[in-house]
Order: structure tokens, then C-alpha cells, then sequence
């Protein structure tokens, strides 16, 4: 009798067992995450596994260590989460954060580079160090990890190019990334864009363009790109700088001159500026500059490789952001006179 009971109580132990392990087995995945009023960061890393996410999460009191990897494991998830940063608000489950680890969900940021931009621009707008209060600038240094952006031989190396100035060869627009990432990789993208993009224009460049190649298409939008924000004025803008390419006349154009002063450059362009010689002092030297001066967008490699047709030689600024436009010297000295000097 006594064997009996003890039978009966194993029994109905192991099946008490077996049920609660079902009630665990379907009630885990739903195990309610504990997420903080302000809604909860949770940073994945590279290369760290289940054990540090779950160590992680039961410090930030989101749920204990042996319930996330319970879930994880029930999930199949243990090798399939996703480095990034990852954002979290109430109410979510800790199958909820999992699945969103897994699929990799990860918060992004936008960081902007402009049009016309240089690639030292670019190197202080990615930088840690940056501390100039700007708001982009703030958040583009607080998305790339630390001691991420590479030298420029490095980057070179990085690119698999075989130029010392990179300048020009990155594409200016708004990117997504995730807080931590390297920098290098955001240049990397940059890049590809860039010839994706010059590839598209010259593969649309005028029959009869002056430009030898892909890269002296480059420079010339990096030009176009500095002489004018107005996208409506770059084609003719274009087509002034291609007439002279065609003719021999010099380019004589500010910004390349700004670019060979580099830091010396203090906001005024001096005459003596524009008499000293320098490989980007087109007033001096014929023909293009040697590499870009800046990063074009799409509107200027467009106007440097297929600009309208036109007999124009000069433009000056109006004073609202458009051009004037001239065919010949007469007319130039009268729209200076009018636009610049007010006569």
C-alpha cells in the first residue's frame, strides 16, 4: 500500500513537472519586459554573444539573465543576433526585443553631407573631436565609434585606390547608420555612390564633351558644384566652363584658386591671391585643376558632362543666388558693373 502512494506521488510529481514545463515552455516567450519610462537603449556589439546580451538586460533590470537566454534558446536565437543599437519602448516582451535584435532592427541616425562639400569638411563632421556645437556635427560624432575614422592612407588602402587625394570621390546626400559604427564604412558607401553615380553621367556625356575621362568629368562638377547653389543655373554654369575648355581659354574661376590656398585662405581673395601660381589657380594655368575641389551632387555632374548648348563665356552673381550671363567680354564688364558694382 505504502509503494502504492509512493508510485501515485511520483506520478503525479512528474506530471506536475511536465505541465509546468509546458506552461513555461508557451508563457516565456510572453515574459513581460521591464522597459524604463523614457524607453530603454540596449547596445549589441560585434562578436558578443547570448550570455553578455542576457547579462546586460538583467542589469538594466529589463528581465533576469536565465529568462532571456530561456527565450533565446526556445527561439533558436542564440546565433542570430545582430550588432547595432537598438531602441526599445513599452510595452514589449523579451521575445519582442530578441525578435527585433534578430532581425536587426537597429536604431539609425542620419548624418548629412552636403553638396560642395571637401573632404576635410567631411573628416570634421565625422569627428569625435569636432566640439563645434553644431547640431549635425553632434550627430555625426556621436554615431561613429571612436578612433573610427581612418587616415587618409588608410582610407585609400581601405578603398582599394591607387589616388593620394581622394577629394571629390565621395557622394554628398543623407545617410542612416548605426550609433557605433565606423566611419570607414560610411566612407566606403560614400565612394561606391560616387563612381555609381559618375559612371550614370558619363555614360550620358555630350558626343562632342572636351573631357577625356570619368575623373576630369569629376573635377569640373566639383567646380560647377562651388560656383553656384542654384541647380537651375548649374547647366548653363556648365556649359560656360565646357566652352572654354573648348576654345583654350582659362577657366579663371574662384573657388579653384580658394582650394590651392587651402587653410590659408581667411575668407578674402585677394588680388595678389589670384596672381600667385599654384596648380589650382586657373587665372595662372590652363585647363583643369588637378583633382576635384569638392564633392558635386548629381545636378553638377550632370551640367559638367552634358551641358546645354550655348555661346555664353562668363556669368556673374546677381546678388540673389542666380547668374547673369554673357557671350563676350562687353557684355560681362556691363553685368559686373550692374550686379556687383552697383552702377
Amino acid at each position: 500500500m505504502k509503494k502504492n502512494r509512493v508510485v501515485r506521488f511520483a506520478l503525479f510529481s512528474l506530471v506536475a513537472l511536465v505541465a509546468f514545463a509546458a506552461a513555461a515552455w508557451f508563457a516565456l516567450p510572453h515574459w513581460p519586459a521591464t522597459i524604463p519610462q523614457g524607453g530603454l537603449n540596449v547596445s549589441v556589439r560585434q562578436g558578443s554573444g547570448l550570455a553578455r546580451l542576457a547579462g546586460d538586460l538583467q542589469r538594466l533590470e529589463v528581465a533576469p539573465s536565465l529568462v532571456v537566454q530561456a527565450v533565446a534558446r526556445l527561439r533558436g536565437s542564440a546565433r542570430k543576433l545582430r550588432a547595432g543599437e537598438y531602441l526599445f519602448e513599452s510595452p514589449q516582451t523579451v521575445a519582442d526585443i530578441l525578435a527585433a535584435i534578430e532581425a536587426g532592427n537597429a536604431r539609425q541616425l542620419a548624418v548629412t553631407v552636403v553638396e560642395g562639400s571637401r573632404l576635410a569638411d567631411v573628416y570634421r563632421l565625422f569627428s569625435s573631436a569636432d566640439g563645434s556645437g553644431d547640431a549635425a556635427g553632434a550627430t555625426a560624432a556621436a554615431t561613429f565609434a571612436r578612433g573610427s575614422l581612418p587616415t587618409p592612407t588608410a582610407l585609400s588602402a581601405a578603398l582599394g585606390s591607387d589616388l593620394q587625394l581622394l577629394e571629390g570621390y565621395f557622394f554628398p546626400d543623407t545617410y542612416f547608420v548605426a550609433p557605433g559604427s565606423s566611419a570607414t564604412t560610411l566612407l566606403k558607401l560614400m565612394h561606391k555612390r560616387m563612381k555609381d553615380e559618375l559612371a550614370r553621367a558619363w555614360e550620358q556625356r555630350a558626343v562632342d564633351t572636351p573631357l577625356k575621362s570619368p575623373y576630369e568629368a569629376l573635377i569640373l562638377a566639383s567646380i560647377i558644384e562651388k560656383e553656384t547653389g542654384r541647380d537651375s543655373d548649374r547647366p548653363l554654369v556648365g556649359s560656360v566652363f565646357v566652352n572654354r575648355l573648348r576654345i583654350g581659354m582659362r577657366l579663371q574661376t574662384d573657388p579653384t584658386v580658394i582650394y590651392g590656398l587651402g587653410e590659408r585662405f581667411d575668407g578674402n581673395l585677394r588680388k595678389v591671391d589670384l596672381q600667385a601660381d599654384t596648380p589650382y589657380n586657373t587665372y595662372t594655368r590652363n585647363g583643369l585643376p588637378p583633382t576635384p575641389i569638392a564633392l558635386p551632387g548629381r545636378a553638377s555632374l550632370r551640367a559638367a558632362v552634358a551641358p546645354p548648348a550655348s555661346e555664353f563665356l562668363y556669368f556673374v552673381a546677381r546678388g540673389d543666388g542666380t547668374s547673369e550671363f554673357s557671350r563676350n567680354l562687353a557684355e560681362h564688364n556691363r553685368a559686373v558693373a550692374k550686379y556687383q558694382l552697383g552702377r
